[in-house]
């Protein structure tokens, strides 16, 4: 990549969706199409994501700590789970449905569903289900009462995710609202399960970057990780701000309006 407004304007893109209920997959892949770019190729989506999970991991790295503590212990400690632990543990179970997904239908989501007719339908089906769900959620659950039942459902809704366009944030958010969730609790979780994600996405896409013959711009690519995560990192501070006094209906409106006009546009 040699563009340097592509490069900024992307990774701002990647920070902002990543953890926005509007899929960073999507606006990654659309936003080249409307505005006639190049695709920024493989190697600046795994950096941009990169960025994404440093600026995840340093706001929750209080929690993490503790958390990563707690799960150790929990291996030699007889007594019941502490909440940390128990959010670790329900954290590594939750990511094995995207996890063994992925492996399976990585080919097939890439060479089917990478278009922006899929994505303008799941923009507004998966929009449709965030209303859904902040309108029936009872919102009474902090993330202290996390059990084994909510991991499950939230882990097989993260599995959607990898179709473009339904917003890992999205439906992970959606699950935790059915199960009684807070937004904040919901969120904080949601953010939390993007790090495995990010992590074993990146890693595998990385890989396949590394054992192809495709040129790296090193430099664009730095640039891009570090502005994704700084974008990334303010929307993560400002999101779980606003999140209680503006709800998720704006993000719902975005979603709807966005997936007319993408069939609008190409249909």
């Amino acid at each position: 990549m040699q563009d340097w407004i592509q490069v900024v304007v992307l990774a701002l893109v990647q920070g902002l969706t990543e953890f926005l209920p509007v899929s960073s997959s999507a606006h990654l892949i659309l936003i080249p199409e409307l505005l006639g770019w190049q695709d920024q190729g493989l190697g600046f989506d795994i950096a941009v994501h990169i960025g994404t999970l440093f600026a995840v991991i340093l706001y929750f790295k209080q929690d993490l700590g503790k958390m990563t503590a707690d799960f150790f212990q929990s291996f030699t400690n007889n007594k019941p789970l502490s909440v940390s632990a128990r959010i670790g543990w329900g954290i590594g179970f939750a990511t094995i449905p995207v996890g063994l997904t992925g492996l399976m239908g990585r080919h097939f989501i890439e060479e089917h569903l990478r278009s922006p007719f899929v994505i303008a339908l799941t923009t507004i089906l998966f929009g449709l289900l965030l209303w859904y769900s902040e309108k029936r959620g009872k919102q009474q659950r902090s993330l202290d009462t996390l059990h084994w039942q909510d991991v499950g459902i939230i882990g097989i809704f993260q599995a959607l995710s990898l179709i473009p366009g339904a917003s890992r944030s999205g439906v992970t958010l959606s699950a935790g609202l059915l199960r009684g969730l807070t937004r904040a609790a919901s969120a904080r979780f949601s953010f939390l399960l993007s790090i495995p994600v990010i992590l074993l996405a990146g890693s595998l896409e990385l890989f396949s970057v590394l054992n192809s013959d495709i040129k790296v711009d090193w430099m664009a690519l730095g640039v891009g990780a570090i502005i994704s995560g700084l974008s990334g990192y303010g929307c993560i501070h400002y999101f779980l701000k606003l999140l209680d006094k503006v709800g998720l209906f704006p993000f719902v409106l975005y979603r709807l309006l966005l997936g007319v006009y993408l069939i609008l546009h190409f249909y």
